[in-house]
């Protein structure tokens, strides 16, 4: 029955597509037998009613667990429902009691553990989801209650997870009626370890499946009448022999031989194998390697595997041993001997290779190359001996190959299940069967004849039991199948085996000719079976046939079909390694009987082949078979992916569609009568009064609906194909009437609604406007009455505030030019001030600068004078140098010069003590006589005034009018005054005799200074003669040393090296006496460590800065320079400074000011040293830069600069460590700053502000980034203040705004309660206040706001609207064309709108991100981790710039106004620092 009655436009139908299988869409035009179809891509189809299936719309969103419920069972319909599920990651469905199971390609533990197996325990199948542990429950319970042995087929194609679902199978048996083992093993645990040594030695890589089993495995696990087991068995089909040696590309050969080849050095020495680049049997294939599988691992396990399985050592090395034969048979080349048609070895190497396999099967090597290059034909008088040409030769190598590999697997096989232990007595079993899926490729030869044969077989079982299923369901429901017509492939099989006339028959025939080849074969094919159906032939090929499979067609390419059916047992190869002395080989090769040993046998694989199938067949048909179908969703072994066209085809290959042929051919739609009548119930309304039953209901449901051929069962309601769709139709019509009704009605309430709102609405604002228009009326007349009241007052306030506004402004008018007036007085008389200072200063200014000019060019002058000086005595010194000789007469003659200088000395000090001491006493003779003489001129003085005042008193005594005379002694007064005279005299003489003896004793004392002096600088001179004298010497030893060896070394510059300068301090030359001896005496090292301490002692404190600059690096700086640490080859200063440094920034680690501050100091030094350290090699013939005088001029200086020098050793790596504590302080803080921010990010709203209510989450969230501006302002405070050159702040604030990117980025993407419309405007708030901030302090902040790019694309994403019409292309190219596909298909999926419920992106976006994640996929060769959409932080973590960057940020410092550190500048020996200060 069609559904064309029931298409109609509006109708929901799938229709077919080439390259999706089905699309879904709406009919919105039809024309006779055809229809327009809009697919719900968007796409508009016309297609045919007869090839269109409807679409059922109430089936859940994540399909049906069991597809016989499907409303329309039909291939579109079984095909979404699997997809559905998939994407929901529910991977299993059942379709009646068949289980289809989808691989996921990741794993789901959740649903294969302990606990999931105790669920399964004892449930009816059905009432669990669908899951492998339902269907070994269901088996053993059947075995159990019906005694009844069971079978469970597995089936697929490569990589779909048959041996996965097998394992799960064997687990699920064992967990039910497992049992512990005498030995300590359960016999179920030897079946599941037994899977690793099956897999080494029988799977292999092929085109779709890295681990493709190339055999088909029935395994038998024997229970006894109480369901425990008590036995197993492996029964194996068919191993692919031809693969040991043709291998196509890019498959690979059987897992042992790569195994053996990466095995331990002692192993691959033993069995001489290595690369499998080297061997033929493995280099056919480009493919060595396997993605994620480590070799060396996977053979240890095998190992391990064995030992488990009962196999001793003794007979693993055997194993192996054989392995490793085969690899070297393969080697093996022939080339035909000279005039003949014999063959042999080819070279050397094949002989190696002949030599190694003969050794390692342990038989006689020229036996073994006998039986590769000759054959013995048996007559009946004779025993003829025929060499074998290159050709033949190779076949017969190849045959030995594969005999030997297919009875070593044989071997492997009895082996496991005589260790796994057999139970003759068990009453029942359960078979797992694992056997390969119906294949089909480009290229089909033997194998896969041989397999899709073998799925042909097991369709029909299948086939068989599905009709049985059909016809138990419809007995039990008690209705009429008799007319059901039984789907079979039994044509084919005919096609195939029938005897005679079948393929294989025709075959066998064509290998037991000589002559036969492949073009005769197949020629034979077309003859005979050219008229039969499911027989073609190409029409581009000579020797391809095509079989018409039920799977579909198949051609098969016949070029290797007659080699791969011959199983020659070579009676040659039998007598070899039945005599080997290794007797694991020769137990692989029993003897035969004497009939058959006398010549090679022909055997036939197609024909074994047969048989084994047979075999398999007559097991299953005495057993209650279950299945399982497995899909492979795609053919990139990816997660996540589905192709509709792929698992299509595997179903039909599965026979899933056969099984829906044969439901649709009865009837394929069965609804209980509950699920029918609340469907369908609506087509017949009356009959739900309660008066019918349910059989009554829905027969009169069904014939109101006017269906005919439908049954009515004891349960369920059974329809035929199509009528689901009449049913549906009908029921649509229905409720589209019902519809049209409820509408009338609804507009006809809501019209009556309006109309009575309206009414009492205008009766309302008639009420209303009549009370305003009268309240308005009363409003005008309160008004008018106001108005006249404030005019009144306004008028009066008007006037006032116009008087007084006059009144003012005379007054301040006046105020205004008074002040004028003054202020104008008070400017003239200010600038006449300021003028005059300015003229004081600036002549002050003139005169200052001519007395500075005139004192720079003066010490320039000395400066100069002094240079040339010292260069004479340089070039004096240094011819005096050339000879050793002339250098010790020199000091010798300064030893006897010092030594009469001192002598000289001491007696100018005893001749200046003599003077001092006669000086003095002539000195207090010559002032007590001048006292003496003082004292008689006072005397004499006193009586002559006071002889004046007694005349004068005498004289005004005298009364008498009369004169007397008065006579005055004049010779009194002239000797009084030349006693006067004499006395002055000889005053004056003694101050001339002080002031002379006073001359001398300076002048004396001036050459006892000078000579002083003098014996210091000679003494200096001495020294440096001797150090000079035994560098030399020391230069002399080395020359001599080296010319003995024979070693050339470079040539001594002509200079003599200046002697180590060690710190120490600098004494004034008047001081210098027995102190200066003293301290002439004192070692180096003493000073240097004495200086050295003070130093340190002085940095550990803060010391602050100085105009913008580091204070302590400024003084370790000049320190260093005046030691003269830098041209020092051995110094132990800079480790002190080092240790010191790090002692220091240990103590308070989580202090960023401390911090801060040392990073200053520290990148300050580090530029000092950088500008003044160089690697260059001073040129041989010129005085170096670090020389004596050099130094001495620097030290002299008057301004600071920076010099370059030769670094040695220890000062390189003083700045290398140096250059590593920087960094290290850098990144102490950056990483506090960092862990701040970390408390405030994760602490913050960008988690928990979804959880806050609305109208707290404002106030949180302002205040959270308020929180971090405050943060960056306070960090960006400490480095100001610290002077932290701008190139590390920049870096800093980049780093840490690269870590809020990261942070605020993966919390989006981890947290689905993030991805939301408000969050994202809040986030974008935030963002706003950073940017702000970034703008605020430009200067500093560099780029950091660069690094947010990734979190502010996403905030725009978040709040943008109408998202569902944002189309791929806008996402990855406008709004966020810097995240990738991942991290867009994160967001994409996790965002929701809590507010409003918008709807995000459009399923169309969403699955172009799915393609090109898997393009990406495809294209990386990087494991899964590597596609990760989470950001790393490791960026954020590195040392972002170099030595240069900090010298180029402070390139422009100046250091001339820089002040050391006060309290060492006031320390006895550090008075150089206060040099170059002004």
């Amino acid at each position: 029955m069609t559904v064309s009655s029931s298409i109609a436009v509006g109708s929901h139908v799938w229709i077919e597509d080439s390259e999706e299988a089905w699309l879904d869409g709406v009919v919105i035009e039809v024309d006779g037998e055809e229809i327009k179809v809009e697919c719900t891509s968007g796409k508009i189809a016309v297609a045919a009613v007869a090839n269109v299936h409807p679409k059922d719309l109430d089936a859940p969103s994540c399909g049906v667990d069991d597809m016989t419920k499907l409303a329309y069972l039909h291939e579109p319909g079984v095909l979404f429902n699997l997809r559905c599920r998939y994407d929901v990651n529910e991977i299993y469905t059942y379709t009646g009691n068949i289980l289809i199971a989808v691989n996921p390609f990741q794993r789901l533990p959740h649903l294969y553990s302990n606990d999931m197996m105790g669920q399964y325990k004892g449930v009816a199948l059905g009432d669990l989801a669908p899951h492998p542990f339902a269907i070994a429950d269901a088996a053993y319970r059947q075995m159990i209650n019906e005694g009844i042995s069971q079978a469970i087929l597995v089936s697929g194609e490569s990589g779909a997870g048959k041996t996965e679902s097998t394992k799960m199978l064997m687990q699920f048996l064992a967990h039910m009626g497992g049992r512990v083992a005498a030995e300590g093993r359960t016999v179920e645990q030897q079946v599941l370890e037994s899977n690793p040594v099956l897999e080494a030695f029988g799977n292999a890589k092929t085109v779709r499946n890295n681990n493709s089993s190339r055999f088909g495995k029935f395994v038998e696990i024997q229970f006894n009448n109480n369901g425990r087991i008590t036995g197993a068995a492996i029964r194996t089909y068919l191993l692919e022999r031809s693969r040991v040696c043709q291998v196509s590309d890019p498959e690979r050969n059987y897992h042992c031989f790569y195994m053996l080849c990466a095995a331990p050095k002692e192993d691959t020495e033993k069995y001489k194998l290595g690369n499998p680049r080297m061997f033929r049997y493995l280099n056919q294939s480009n493919c060595y390697e396997l993605d994620g599988v480590d070799e060396t691992k996977e053979y240890l396990s095998t190992r391990r595997a064995m030992d488990i399985v009962g196999i001793s050592s003794d007979e693993q090395d055997a194993i192996f041993r054989v392995v490793a034969a085969v690899l070297h048979l393969g080697n093996i080349e022939f080339a035909k001997v000279s005039e003949s048609d014999a063959s042999q070895p080819k070279d050397d190497q094949s002989q190696f290779h002949l030599k190694t396999a003969a050794d390692l099967l342990m038989c006689n090597e020229e036996s073994l190359e006998d039986s590769l290059c000759k054959r013995v034909m048996v007559t009946r008088d004779e025993t003829i001996t025929r060499s074998l040409d290159p050709e033949a030769a190779a076949i017969s190598r190849d045959t030995l190959a594969k005999i030997v590999y297919s009875r070593l697997f044989d071997w492997l096989v009895n082996k496991i299940n005589r260790s796994i232990g057999q139970d003759p007595d068990s009453k029942f079993l359960i078979g797992v069967l694992d056997i390969y899926g119906f294949e089909s490729f480009k290229t089909n030869s033997f194998e896969q004849f041989c397999i899709n044969l073998t799925n042909e077989k097991l369709q029909q079982h299948f086939n068989q039991h599905v009709f049985k299923m059909e016809q138990e369901e419809y007995t039990r429901e008690e209705i009429d199948w008799s007319y059901i017509e039984f789907v079979d492939n039994q044509d084919i099989l005919d096609l195939i085996e029938k005897k005679p006339g079948g393929i294989i028959a025709l075959l066998d025939e064509a290998c037991m000719f000589p002559r036969s080849t492949y073009e005769t074969f197949a020629e034979k094919l077309y003859q005979t079976f050219r008229d039969h159906k499911r027989f073609t032939k190409p029409k581009l090929s000579r020797s391809d046939f095509t079989i018409g499979h039920y799977a579909g067609d198949v051609t098969y390419q016949t070029e290797l079909f007659l080699d791969k059916n011959k199983d020659y047992v070579v009676a040659e190869h039998q007598a070899l390694l039945s005599a080997s002395s290794c007797s694991f080989v020769s137990g692989l090769f029993p003897p035969l009987p004497e009939e058959s040993s006398k010549s090679s046998k022909f055997s036939s694989i197609g024909s074994q082949f047969k048989q084994q199938l047979q075999s398999l067949l007559e097991t299953l048909s005495a057993t209650e078979p279950h299945y399982i179908r497995c899909v492979k969703p795609n053919n990139l072994l990816k997660p996540a992916i589905f192709e509709n066209s792929n698992v299509l085809q595997q179903l039909r290959c599965g026979g899933v569609m056969e099984a829906i042929r044969i439901s649709c051919a009865g009837y394929p739609t069965r609804k209980t009568f509950d699920e029918f009548i609340n469907r369908f119930k609506i087509i017949e309304p009356s009959v739900l009064n309660g008066s019918y039953d349910e059989i009554a209901v829905c027969r009169k449901i069904l014939e109101n609906s006017g269906l005919k051929g439908y049954q009515i069962g004891k349960t369920k309601v059974f329809l035929r194909a199509g009528q689901m769709a009449e049913l549906d139709s009908h029921r649509t019509r229905i409720l589209g009437r019902s519809a049209c009704v409820i509408q009338r009605k609804v507009r006809s309430y809501l019209a009556r609604k309006s109309f009575i709102s309206l009414r009492m609405s205008a009766v309302q604002v008639q009420a209303f406007c009549r009370g305003q228009v009268a309240r308005h009326k009363y409003w005008h007349r309160r008004r008018d009455a106001a108005a006249l009241t404030i005019q009144k007052e306004a008028q009066r306030f008007l006037a006032r505030k116009a008087y007084a506004l006059l009144s003012a402004s005379a007054i301040l008018i006046q105020a205004g030019m008074r002040g004028m007036a003054a202020r104008t007085e008070l400017l003239f008389r200010k600038q006449t001030k300021a003028a005059v200072l300015i003229q004081s200063h600036f002549r002050g200014f003139l005169a200052c600068s001519r007395y500075l000019w005139l004192k720079a060019a003066t010490i320039a002058t000395q400066c100069a004078w002094r240079g040339r000086l010292a260069r004479k005595q340089l070039r004096m010194l240094k011819m005096a140098a050339k000879e050793t000789g002339a250098l010790q007469e020199a000091k010798i003659k300064l030893e006897k010069q010092v030594e009469e200088l001192t002598l000289e000395l001491e007696l100018e000090k005893q001749i200046r003590a003599d003077i001092e001491e006669a000086k003095n006493r002539e000195n207090a003779k010559l002032q007590s006589a001048l006292d003496e003489m003082q004292m008689q001129f006072e005397e004499t003085k006193k009586q002559l005034v006071k002889g004046i005042e007694d005349a004068k008193k005498t004289t005004n005594e005298q009364v008498q009018v009369q004169e007397v005379p008065v006579v005055i002694d004049s010779e009194l007064v002239d000797r009084l005054t030349d006693e006067n005279e004499k006395l002055k005299s000889l005053v004056n003489s003694l101050e001339k005799g002080i002031e002379e003896s006073n001359k001398l004793s300076e002048d004396r004392l001036k050459q006892a200074l000078d000579a002083e002096s003098k014996i210091i600088q000679l003494k200096t001179e001495m020294q440096r003669l001797e150090e000079k004298i035994s560098d030399m010497e020391e230069t002399q030893d080395q020359m001599r040393k080296q010319s003995l060896t024979n070693i050339p070394s470079r040539k001594m510059s002509g200079r003599i090296s200046q002697p180590t300068q060690e710190p120490q301090s600098v004494r004034p030359n008047k001081a210098y006496g027995s102190e200066s001896s003293k301290n002439l005496s004192k070692s180096n090292i003493q000073r240097q460590r004495e200086s050295t301490d003070v130093l340190l002692k002085c940095i550990t404190e803060d010391l602050g800065f100085s105009e913008g600059k580091p204070v302590a690096a400024f003084t370790i700086y000049k320190c260093l320079v005046n030691w003269g640490s830098f041209t020092t080859e051995k110094t132990n200063v800079f480790d002190r400074l080092i240790q010191k440094i790090g002692s220091a920034i240990e103590v308070e680690e989580a202090n960023n000011d401390y911090m801060s501050y040392w990073l200053s100091n520290t990148s300050t030094l580090l530029y000092l040293l950088e500008q003044t350290l160089t690697d260059t090699i001073s040129t041989p013939g010129k005085p170096p830069q670090s020389s004596f005088f050099g130094w001495m001029s620097f030290r002299s200086s008057r301004s600071f600069s920076i010099r370059k020098v030769e670094a040695k050793y220890p000062a390189s790596l003083f700045k290398q460590q140096l250059t590593a504590y920087v960094e290290k302080i850098y990144g102490i803080v950056r990483d506090n700053s960092k862990k701040d921010l970390l408390s405030l990010l994760s602490s913050s709203s960008s988690i928990q502000a979804p959880k806050l209510s609305s109208e707290n989450s404002e106030s949180v969230n302002t205040n959270h980034w308020q929180s971090i501006i405050e943060s960056l302002n306070g960090l960006l405070t400490t480095l100001k203040n610290n002077f932290v050159p701008p190139v590390l702040v920049q870096n800093i604030f980049t780093q840490i705004f690269s870590y809020i990117n990261i942070q605020l980025f993966n919390s989006l993407l981890l947290h689905r309660e993030c991805c939301t419309f408000s969050h994202g405007e809040s986030i974008k708030a935030g963002l706003d206040e950073l940017e702000l901030w970034c703008t605020q302090e430009q200067e500093y902040a560099g780029s950091s706001w660069d690094e947010l790019t990734r979190v502010r694309q996403a905030v725009g994403f978040l709040v943008i609207h109408q998202k569902s019409r944002i189309t791929y292309e806008d996402l990855t190219t406008d709004l966020c064309p810097i995240l990738s596909p991942q991290q867009l298909h994160r967001i994409c999926t996790l965002y929701w709108d809590e507010d409003f419920n918008t709807q995000g992106v459009s399923p169309d976006v969403i699955s172009s991100m799915k393609v090109f994640i898997t393009e990406d996929a495809t294209d990386a060769d990087a494991d899964a981790d590597d596609t990760s959409f989470l950001l790393d932080d490791t960026l954020s973590s590195i040392i972002p710039f170099s030595v240069d960057d900090i010298s180029n940020s402070l390139r422009q410092s100046d250091f001339t106004l820089v002040k050391p550190a006060a309290q060492l500048a006031e320390t006895p020996g550090f008075e150089f620092l206060l040099q170059g200060q002004g």
